[in-house]
């Protein structure tokens, strides 16, 4: 219940007195009104207890128990004097006399007057505190979220597919709310602001509690509410939030302040708000730009789930099913019973860890217990499953208590659903002879004595026929560009990770390539798609020798479903290079140097070649070709050989890459002593219609020394500039004169610019303002000429950006100094 502050004794009174009781009474004479609002006959007079007594809603103070009245003759003249008794206690001044009957003639009387004076035209006088009393009490009466699936909150957010009633909303991203207010609401001396509060304990320095102010404008990247309708008593808020806002269960209360007081509304569990990730939003760091693979990793609820051996590939339907009633409550119970903090909630890193940790059981009672035994007395057998819905309903109804029983592939499809539900790309995948290091040597280890029979002992090494883990979506800029885009996780419980049974974030990027130095548990997840099989003999000293290896051994058709059908993708390229290629095995001998093992391959028996990527001035421009200096040094007194394999992906400014644009191998022969440089150029045409905003690439280049087994590797980022605008001011620059600007702009592509539209803006200047200029055809220029008139002096910035389809980051600047008038 919202509560008033009353300007008089600053104490807080409840509204039902203000409304109800004063509406209530009002018919029964205009002394009440002056008493309620004449705020100097409200010090004169005490309020008596009884009134408040009497209506438990104006609950304010110890109510005083009324004295009891004399039985009356009968039960009939009871009731009809017992309203006008409460009223002669209530307010004296206003029901004077007391003879009951006297009381009746007295009301009547006056309410027949009033009646005639309006038949005649005439209206009574009304009181004139009843505009006072309004504006006291300013409050929030009702709050409507238009969180109908179907209306514009749900559809524009995606989240219409959910089965629940409440408002689900994805970060980053504006909606709408309406409000009753008890007047209307005046923007020059009224006050109001949103507060939202998630967790157990909300903080504003933790960001779990969120003061949302109104503003004139809406600016991205945070929390404010804008009016953007307002009629009688109602306006219609929109409201933005940022794109780095905790996901989760938000509490939504009102503060509301006007001239006389202010008015706080009470949380209303109907009116809570739910916040997910957002990967239609470019600033969230789930944002995934493809529009189909969005159907299918953040809206599909079913799957394909694969299984058996690599000859002998299986297909199985699992119903993810992370719409379905319900499911969703009990994915933010998985969130809350997880180690992550709410104030945690905004990183996906985070939550993907979290959430890899809590759908297995062994440590925090989370959502399934695994068994292999082939004895699933007390459960389901692992087989049976054919959905998630069931398992996630039986964990949230039973109070957290672990599902009987799961295997990987149930592991898997259980995360896939909640981690959609939360708003994060997910898809379940299966890796055919899978292995299984226990040791972190990122080898499979088999040994032997020495009449070559198996130590099972120590042979704790396995491999699979087949494990299904999780892919997840996600920039990742704790890990250096290009580390973005697909990461491995792990729910399967196999080893710990700091203690507790999860696997994951891992990039696919630094697996492929074998940097298993970058967090999460890289180094487990490399083992799993592409470590050796090594075979050692005890010798008869008790140490080993290597005695053979396995290069294929693990690793094979790692499939997941196809984007937009029911066929099976296999992925192997994303996870690591062609087996038995020269980037697979520096792939593995480079993560091999982390391991426990690191002597496990030849070390290079020199390092004396080097190699570094350099540009030219200010790097290459968009609309050519861009070409970079790699430059290799032989140190040694001998010649060197090596074949660098070469490839350039477009990249996102989050570190994702989007997708090869050139691949190339290099021969490269150094003389003794000699520093060659290779001219590398990446035509136009290679990036023309691939590049995204910030226009990133990145060149990563790999090789190994012949003579030496050295190993050389680099990546570079570079972006393709673009050109500046061009700005000119024409005229002296005073204060109320007009002058001009003259904005010249040249198209370096070599195709037509579509829809050109200039912005231009300068604090003191000049306000926003959108110019068309339609097509710029190839190589062509454009210049306009923009009229202003200064408003403030000093120093000031005329700024202008270019907006097209085809060209980004276009934009110019020019210094001003304005004079007085």
């Amino acid at each position: 219940m919202p509560q008033i502050r009353s300007p008089s004794d600053r104490t807080y009174i409840a509204p039902s007195f203000w409304f109800g009781n004063a509406v209530r009474t009002a018919r029964l004479g205009t002394g009440l009104w002056g008493l309620v609002g004449d705020r100097k006959a409200h010090r004169r007079t005490k309020m008596p207890g009884e009134m408040i007594g009497r209506f438990a809603s104006a609950g304010v103070g110890q109510a005083e128990e009324p004295a009891p009245e004399k039985e009356t003759e009968g039960k009939e003249q009871e009731g009809k004097g017992g309203c006008r008794r409460w009223l002669r206690k209530a307010c004296p001044c206003c029901c004077q006399g007391t003879n009951e009957s006297d009381d009746a003639v007295d009301t009547t009387n006056k309410d027949t007057k009033a009646e005639e004076k309006e038949e005649d035209g005439v209206k009574p006088p009304q009181p004139h505190i009843g505009d006072e009393l309004q504006e006291l009490m300013l409050q929030v009466r009702s709050v409507d979220l238009l969180k109908a699936k179907k209306g514009p909150n749900r559809c524009e957010h995606h989240t219409d597919q959910y089965h629940s009633d409440d408002l689900i909303i994805r970060r980053g991203q504006t909606f709408q709310m309406a409000l009753d207010l008890s007047r209307p609401f005046d923007s020059t001396t009224d006050h109001l602001h949103l507060e939202l509060k998630t967790g157990p304990r909300p903080l504003v320095s933790k960001h779990t509690h969120v003061i949302i102010p109104l503003v004139e404008e809406l600016e991205d990247n945070r929390w404010e509410a804008k009016i953007v309708e307002q009629n009688g008593n109602r306006i219609r808020l929109s409201i933005n939030s940022p794109p780095k806002a905790l996901i989760g269960q938000y509490q939504l209360t009102m503060m509301t302040r006007g001239p006389k007081g202010e008015a706080i509304t009470t949380h209303d569990p109907s009116n809570d708000i739910i916040m997910l990730f957002n990967p239609w939003c470019e600033d969230d760091t789930v944002y995934m730009d493809d529009e189909e693979e969005k159907k299918e990793y953040v809206l599909n609820d079913t799957g394909r789930l694969y299984y058996g051996t690599e000859k002998q590939i299986g297909a199985r339907t699992w119903n993810y099913g992370q719409f379905c009633e319900g499911i969703l409550a009990a994915c933010l119970y998985v969130l809350e019973k997880s180690d992550v903090l709410p104030s945690g909630r905004g990183d996906p890193v985070n939550v993907v860890r979290a959430i890899s940790a809590m759908i297995n059981s062994p440590d925090d009672r989370g959502v399934l217990e695994g068994n292999w035994s082939g004895n699933y007395l007390g459960g389901t057998s692992p087989t049976v499953w054919s959905g998630s819905v069931d398992i996630l309903k039986q964990y949230h109804q039973e109070g957290g208590m672990p599902v009987k029983y799961g295997q990987c592939w149930v592991f898997s499809g259980v995360t896939t659903t909640v981690l959609r539900c939360l708003g994060i790309p997910a898809r379940s995948v299966t890796n055919f002879q899978s292995a299984h290091d226990t040791d972190v040597s990122l080898t499979i280890d088999v040994y032997f004595n020495e009449n070559m029979e198996p130590l099972n002992h120590l042979n704790s090494d396995s491999v699979w026929n087949f494990h299904v883990w999780n892919d997840c979506w996600m920039a990742r800029p704790d890990l250096p560009p290009g580390m973005g885009g697909w990461q491995a996780i792990d729910s399967t419980p196999q080893e710990t990770s700091h203690g507790t049974f999860r696997c994951g974030p891992a990039s696919t990027t630094a697996i492929r390539t074998g940097q298993v130095y970058h967090k999460h548990d890289t180094p487990f997840v490399f083992a799993e798609v592409n470590s050796d099989k090594i075979y050692w003999q005890r010798n008869l000293d008790g140490t080993f020798s290597q005695i053979h290896s396995e290069k294929k051994a693990v690793g094979h058709h790692i499939s997941t479903k196809a984007v937009g059908s029911n066929k099976r993708a296999d992925i192997t390229h994303l996870y690591k290079h062609t087996e038995g290629s020269e980037e697979e095995r520096i792939a593995v001998e480079t993560a091999s140097r982390y391991g426990t093992k690191p002597d496990m391959y030849s070390s290079p028996i020199a390092e004396d070649v080097c190699m570094e990527v350099t540009m030219e001035g200010e790097g290459p421009r968009m609309g050519g070709d861009a070409q970079l200096t790699i430059l290799l040094r032989n140190q040694s007194s001998h010649p060197r050989s090596t074949t660098l394999h070469s490839q350039v992906a477009v990249m996102y400014y989050t570190g994702v890459l989007k997708g090869t644009v050139k691949k190339e191998e290099i021969p490269v022969e150094l003389m003794p002593n000699e520093v060659k440089t290779i001219n590398w150029v990446l035509p136009y045409k290679n990036y023309q219609d691939q590049l995204v905003d910030q226009a990133a690439l990145m060149l990563t280049l790999s090789g190994r020394v012949r003579e030496t087994k050295q190993v050389l590797a680099t990546q570079t980022t570079f972006r393709l500039r673009t050109p500046d605008l061009s700005i000119t001011p024409v005229g002296d620059a005073v204060v109320g004169k007009e002058m001009e600007a003259r904005i010249s702009f040249t198209n370096p592509l070599p195709r037509i610019l579509k829809g050109v539209i200039f912005r231009v803006e300068g604090l003191g200047l000049q306000s926003n303002k959108a110019i068309t200029v339609g097509d710029v055809g190839s190589h062509s220029s454009v210049t306009l000429t923009e009229r202003f008139v200064p408003s403030l002096p000093g120093n000031r910035k005329l700024v202008a950006s270019l907006d097209c389809e085809q060209l980004t980051q276009v934009h110019g600047v020019v210094d001003i100094v304005v004079q007085e008038k």
